[in-house]
């Protein structure tokens, strides 16, 4: 056999994470107790009701069957109940709503449903690495836009429209965003939908975020600008909101042209996920919410420890609005060393994991990812670690 890479595996660039990764495993393996910051994975239990709810239907007959690639009738209900109470906007479950496997998995899948080969996608960097390679695996191209919501946002979406040939198809959003945990408000949506139906751009939102913020106002949604419906599909997921990762429960809601392609596509390629979960997945959206209330809590007594105990150590840590992710600025004295060597350095000598920016495009360079996914001792610990470590370095640089 050709021993040439694959033609979609060479357009993928090396994972950065999976160097940090393997770095940590030897670490474990030699008993160093790792404080991991890095990936974003919810620690926190999947609330009780909720798993009841799947163990009761595995019970029952005939659960253990093929499920509904697009969703169970009364899992589409219950997200547009949801869309309805939160957002105020109304959604037909029947032509507007797709259970995906995760939000991760509806963007590859729509990705391979609009994209034709040499395509234009937009999507901002540093952005959640699906947002890209989802497209780039399909066979786009891909234009980057800052991932600031602002004036450069917009000044880059004109430069693309007008330059780019061939002319972008669509723009990829991400509100409350993954890893910068920037947040957009309803009168940025209002411009992009006018921007997208002018120049005839699908506009795909990811909104995998919408229930961790800790501002007064909760995250908008884009469908509830008028005319997003038009152009706009939106991506959530139960992984955050309900602490429900391993479960890959998500959804693509909004245009139904867009979301019948969506629905095309998996109907090749799965039998949607366990009947079981999309049970319990119902379950948690037409439960009760105080849960969701609770872990809102949580992460934001972790963000408030983890701001303190980290400036107190020597790294100042701006506060994120929103997200279980603060976006970090390299410690002062170790700005020129970029982001994958200090988080190796960080993990090495400190024990604590982090991810690097650059993993998120390139303009993540100079930032490190950390998650709130260890609870306020371990962050404490944390802490304890990293100022340490600060001087140590800062010592060995003052006898250099």
């Amino acid at each position: 056999m050709d021993k040439e890479q694959f033609y979609r595996i060479k357009r993928l660039p090396p994972y950065v994470f999976e160097q940090v990764n393997r770095l940590k495993a030897r670490q474990r393996a030699q008993g160093a107790d790792i404080i991991d910051l890095g990936m974003g994975n919810p620690d926190l239990p999947t609330p009780e009701h909720i798993n009841a709810k799947l163990i009761e239907t595995v019970g029952k007959p005939r659960t253990n069957r093929y499920s509904a690639s697009r969703g169970i009738p009364g899992l589409r209900r219950a997200q547009a109940a949801y869309y309805a109470r939160r957002f105020g906007v109304k959604l037909d479950p029947d032509t507007q709503v797709v259970a995906t496997l995760g939000s991760k998995e509806g963007f590859a899948n729509m990705a391979q449903a609009i994209t034709a080969p040499g395509d234009v996608i937009l999507a901002p960097n540093p952005t959640y690495p699906i947002h890209a390679f989802g497209f780039l695996m399909a066979g786009g191209t891909i234009r980057q836009v800052p991932a600031e919501p602002g004036d450069a946002f917009f000044a880059a979406l004109h430069r693309a429209v007008n330059h780019s040939v061939p002319k972008p198809i669509a723009v990829v959003l991400n509100y409350p965003s993954n890893p910068t945990a920037y947040v957009a408000g309803l009168d940025f949506y209002r411009e992009v939908v006018a921007f997208a139906r002018r120049h005839d751009l699908i506009i795909l939102s990811d909104l995998a975020y919408a229930e961790i913020y800790f501002t007064d106002a909760p995250p908008p949604s884009i469908l509830q600008v008028q005319g997003a419906m038009d152009v706009a599909v939106e991506f959530t997921s139960l992984s955050k909101t309900y602490s429900m990762p391993g479960w890959r429960m998500g959804f693509a809601v909004g245009n139904e042209r867009l979301i019948a392609a969506l629905a095309r596509v998996k109907s090749y390629l799965d039998y949607g996920a366990f009947t079981p979960i999309q049970v319990a997945a119902t379950a948690a959206l037409n439960g009760p919410q105080d849960c969701v209330e609770e872990a809102r809590a949580i992460y934001r007594r972790r963000r408030d420890v983890l701001v303190e105990s980290f400036g107190k150590a020597g790294w100042d840590i701006p506060a994120p609005p929103a997200t279980m992710f603060a976006w970090a600025p390299l410690p002062r004295g170790f700005e020129t060393l970029g982001s994958l060597a200090f988080a190796e350095l960080l993990q090495q000598e400190a024990q604590v994991a982090v991810s690097p920016g650059v993993g998120f495009g390139e303009e993540g360079e100079g930032f490190v990812r950390i998650a709130l996914v260890e609870n306020e001792q371990r962050i404490r610990q944390a802490a304890r670690n990293l100022r340490r470590f600060l001087e140590k370095r800062r010592t060995m640089g003052d006898k250099e």
